[in-house]
């Protein structure tokens, strides 16, 4: 992935030796875990030293000696693992102090003087965001720095892609949560920008959508961007923000909260409804496990309408960030509508997931498709285990469903071997529905058409060859840590099983296998690399084929540490996660009871220019 910081984030570098903790910082250490840090230098970054093991140390940042924020920054105690900076511009002219709290108690043989992010707490001009990560995807989106989760407020405007996401600015771990801000004319090449919307008196700044207001309905400006989050602090309300520059700054609405209930809500995705002439918003009531439909004028006063999902679908955990869209079924001339709903725990192997259901809609009330047996039938979005929190781009352009996810699982999310960062996204991804052989209608997902761009050169390209039961290999391109997007379909004829194996000289391997009797291919990572740093990462995950047909094919994009597997144009998917050791060298193919063949094998290496 390449991504390139606007001016008003400083090209950041390597902290220069000569700076040291006294340069610019005054430490007072007040108690046991009592610490009062006054900011005395001109630099633009207070730089802190974290430490990951250790408890979040509370920070109440004073200016002028009143209270401006509150952050939680995991402080080094004993090592530092690695920096955050803390951005001090905005206060230059004013008095600034931290009072920082750490989890020290008065039983404690150490007292917070003795931490190591005293000695190592300094100041600076730039900040290092160059990557230091194996593992960094290299055509994926990822925070240049620090934890994110869900992707948030997508709008497509003038040309431009706008992806915002829970970010966390000050660690790697989940905490501190802001709207993260990236933007792209292609859905590969990502510039990121400063902080979108930060937490404020009622909290953090969870999930939340974007819309663009051609009307000027909310008051706020024709084309106003208008967004609505959840304010998530004791309580969780949702709060309404504007934005008159294309969604660079926002502007908070004085009102808020907008939406409050007694109950856990959150995740308002909202989108204009032209049948009624009014705004309509999905809010997942999350822990009754259902949607909540309201519908507005304005975006600012809201009326509940009506209630979807109890006791359907998949009900193990939470329900969250949910979407709500209309699509045609393939060339039918018929239309419907999608209810995305994601889940966490509860997934179909295990953890988070995205499920979702087709109906109908009339700007009210969304009622749900039934199958031959008169049940709403669980459907899944992915069948990998690292596919959550998918919604889409507002106003994409030529009536594009553009999705995008949180590429991880909440059962292992902090604890994935990178630092600097943790957390990509997935491969943004158009939604399809086609109809399957049981006579369901299902959610194809089609990777971004942007996509191919990636290509480099076809390093393999064989138009057909026999498998049999011995290994026939191929070998992966080198260029780049062996990122490349292969092609194949896959005729069983007579064998029972299909067996693709990805591999590399250390022994790190993932099996794909096609059982062409069960018509299921399945996914093992369990000997993928590094596995070891959650018992819940070692897995297999399975695929249905949802049409009629025994031929198979597929397009797997496989980046530094994950593999996407695109069957049957997108009518199945898995996303998961892997960690080599080294990058996979080549790729075997063998068959189990009979003879198969493979045709049309192209394997291009990708490159991002």
């Amino acid at each position: 992935m390449k991504i390139t910081l606007k001016a008003t984030v400083a090209a950041m570098v390597l902290l220069p030796v000569s700076v040291t903790a006294a340069d610019g910082v005054d430490i007072e250490h007040l108690g046991t875990n009592n610490t009062l840090v006054r900011v005395t230098g001109d630099s633009k970054y207070l730089i802190l030293p974290v430490q990951e093991s250790n408890d979040d140390a509370r920070i109440n940042v004073l200016v002028d000696g009143k209270l401006d924020r509150t952050i939680n920054v995991r402080l080094a105690k004993s090592k530092v693992d690695y920096y955050v900076p803390f951005d001090v511009e905005p206060y230059k002219g004013h008095s600034l102090a931290l009072t920082v709290t750490t989890s020290q108690g008065r039983n404690s043989v150490r007292e917070a003087k003795d931490d190591a992010c005293w000695k190592n707490i300094c100041m600076a001009d730039t900040f290092d965001v160059s990557n230091r990560e194996k593992y960094r995807p290299a055509y994926h989106h990822t925070p240049l720095y620090g934890w994110m989760n869900d992707p948030n407020g997508m709008f497509y405007k003038d040309g431009v892609w706008h992806l915002y996401f829970q970010h966390n600015p000050f660690g790697s771990k989940w905490q501190n949560l802001s709207w993260g801000h990236s933007s792209s004319t292609d859905l590969i090449h990502w510039k990121q920008h400063p902080e979108a919307i930060e937490p404020d008196g009622l909290g953090m700044v969870f999930s939340g959508s974007c819309a663009i207001d051609p009307k000027n309905t909310a008051g706020f400006g024709e084309n106003a961007v208008v967004g609505m989050y959840t304010s998530a602090d004791v309580s969780q309300m949702q709060s309404l923000v504007w934005s008159r520059d294309n969604g660079e700054t926002f502007e908070i609405y004085p009102g808020n909260p907008v939406i409050t209930l007694e109950s856990e809500a959150r995740d308002p995705n909202m989108f204009w409804y032209e049948p009624t002439g009014e705004w309509v918003l999905v809010l997942a009531h999350a822990l009754e496990h259902e949607m909540l439909v309201f519908t507005s004028p304005d975006m600012k006063d809201w009326t509940l309408r009506s209630r979807f999902g109890k006791g359907l679908g998949a009900q193990d955990g939470v329900w969250e960030c949910p979407d709500l869209f209309e699509l045609p079924v393939g060339d039918t001339g018929r239309k419907k509508w999608v209810l995305l709903c994601n889940l966490n725990p509860g997934g179909i192997f295990g953890g988070s997931a995205t499920q979702y259901f087709i109906g109908d809609f009339d700007g009210r009330q969304f009622t749900a498709d039934t199958d031959a047996d008169g049940k709403v039938p669980t459907k899944w979005l992915d069948y990998g285990k690292d596919h959550y929190a998918t919604v889409s781009w507002s106003d994409a352009p030529d009536d594009r469903r553009t999705v995008i996810g949180w590429m991880s699982n909440w059962q292992y999310a902090a604890e994935v071997p990178t630092m600097q960062y943790r957390s990509a996204n997935t491969l943004p991804r158009d939604i399809e529905l086609f109809e399957g052989a049981d006579g369901q209608i299902y959610a194809a997902s089609v990777p971004s058409p942007k996509l191919t761009a990636l290509r480099d050169k076809a390093v393999v390209k064989r138009a057909k060859f026999n498998i049999g039961t011995k290994n026939k290999t191929v070998y992966l391109p080198t260029a780049n840590d062996g990122i490349c997007e292969i092609i194949m379909d896959i005729n069983p004829k007579k064998a029972q099983n299909v067996v693709m194996t990805l591999r590399n000289d250390v022994g790190d391997n993932v099996v794909m296998t096609y059982d062409a009797v069960a018509r299921t291919l399945s996914f093992d990572r369990r000997e993928s690399g590094e596995v070891g740093f959650s018992q819940e990462f070692p897995a297999v995950t399975e695929a249905p084929l949802l049409t009629d047909g025994d031929n198979l094919s597929l397009r797997i994009f496989i980046d530094r540490s994950s593999i996407e597997v695109f069957g049957n144009n997108g009518q199945f998917v898995m996303t998961n996660l892997v960690f080599p050791n080294k990058p996979y060298s080549t790729l075997t193919f063998r068959a189990e009871g009979g003879t198969a063949k493979a045709d049309n094998l192209t394997i291009y290496s990708l490159s991002i220019k």
